[in-house]
């Protein structure tokens, strides 16, 4: 859902390219830029150490209806963040004669974990008011610190770690359990307990084998992607924002990706905007919490496959018998 403004917004496309990075003062590689997916990629620049990649952009605005709206002091502004570390960088870019507004900003290395987002906001005075956000660029680029290769999608990360003796020391008190799964960045991730259950990674991470093999890795893959989703879907709706009149707004990436899956099936029969605005309501007031949390366990179980791996794996076990007997 977009958010609905009490002024006039700009109605014309608002485009973002990022047209150059350099990583400590040497060019990226074309390669690690993907103006088609809006990805660039910093892992294996060929610089291990590096301090700071400055992207260069170029942004298009509707210059005609600029000119003839009721938009005035208007301003081009870039926009980096990263949630997992709570970092957010600004930088105005200037008009050029031809009409796009150019500029660069700077990724600070030490400041991003894992992917930040580059976004552009166009601000102006509307009815008087200086500050008021009058379009965006739809579609955000992505700078991944983690990725060789600039690709927008991905899946869920999976991390084998040893919880116990490992070097994350965040991990330990979660020693006994085999796996967890951790939403606060821009990619969920779901660690593997390496040190939890004897033989567990290489069932895991087997091909084939016997039946009683298949059964427990079918049954174990499906169990982690029942936690990753409910895992995903409440970090979801704990991080809405809220457009001026208080309204959730559906947010990006995978974030958005997950609601608009498991919606239909948490709160069935509503638009997933409707469904939004009434978790959000339940969430912040308390009541239908609760019972909403039956929907959401339907809805990951349908995604994870549950009723279907069950299923095979009774079928399995039932054979098994047969033939013994």
């Amino acid at each position: 859902m977009k958010p609905v403004f009490p002024y006039p917004t700009l109605v014309g496309d608002v485009v973002c390219d990022v047209v150059s990075v350099s990583v400590d003062g040497k060019p990226l590689p074309y390669t690690k830029v993907s103006p088609a997916e809006r990805v660039v990629a910093l892992h294996e620049t060929g610089r291990a150490d590096w301090q700071e990649a400055v992207l260069g952009l170029r942004a298009r605005l509707p210059d005609d209806e600029l000119r003839e709206g009721p938009w005035e002091d208007v301003v081009c502004l870039a926009v980096l963040t990263e949630k997992a570390t709570n970092a957010r960088t600004t930088a105005r870019l200037r008009r050029e004669a031809d009409g796009s507004h150019t500029g660069s900003i700077v990724l600070a290395h030490a400041c991003h974990l894992r992917r930040a987002t580059l976004s552009l906001a166009i601000v102006a005075t509307v009815d008087g008011v200086p500050g008021r956000l009058v379009a965006t660029d739809e579609r955000d680029w992505y700078v991944d610190l983690r990725e060789s290769s600039p690709v927008r999608q991905r899946d869920i990360e999976i991390v084998q770690a040893d919880f116990r003796d490992g070097p994350q020391e965040w991990l330990r008190p979660y020693k006994d359990s085999p796996w967890i799964v951790e939403t606060s960045g821009d990619m969920p991730v779901v660690y593997l307990n390496t040190a939890a259950v004897e033989g567990l990674m290489e069932v895991l991470s087997g091909r084939g084998g016997s039946p009683a093999e298949r059964t427990l890795r079918e049954m174990t893959a499906s169990h982690i992607a029942h936690d990753a989703w409910t895992a995903m879907f409440h970090t979801a709706v704990n991080d809405l924002d809220v457009d001026e009149d208080g309204t959730p707004v559906m947010p990006t990436g995978w974030r958005e990706s997950v609601l608009r899956a498991m919606l239909p099936d948490v709160l069935p029969g509503r638009q997933p905007t409707d469904a939004l605005y009434e978790i959000d309501e339940r969430r912040a007031k308390g009541f239908g919490w609760s019972e909403l949390q039956t929907g959401i366990q339907y809805a990951a179980g349908r995604r994870a496959r549950v009723a279907r791996k069950l299923t095979t794996a009774v079928r399995a076990v039932d054979g098994a018998e047969r033939i013994t007997d």
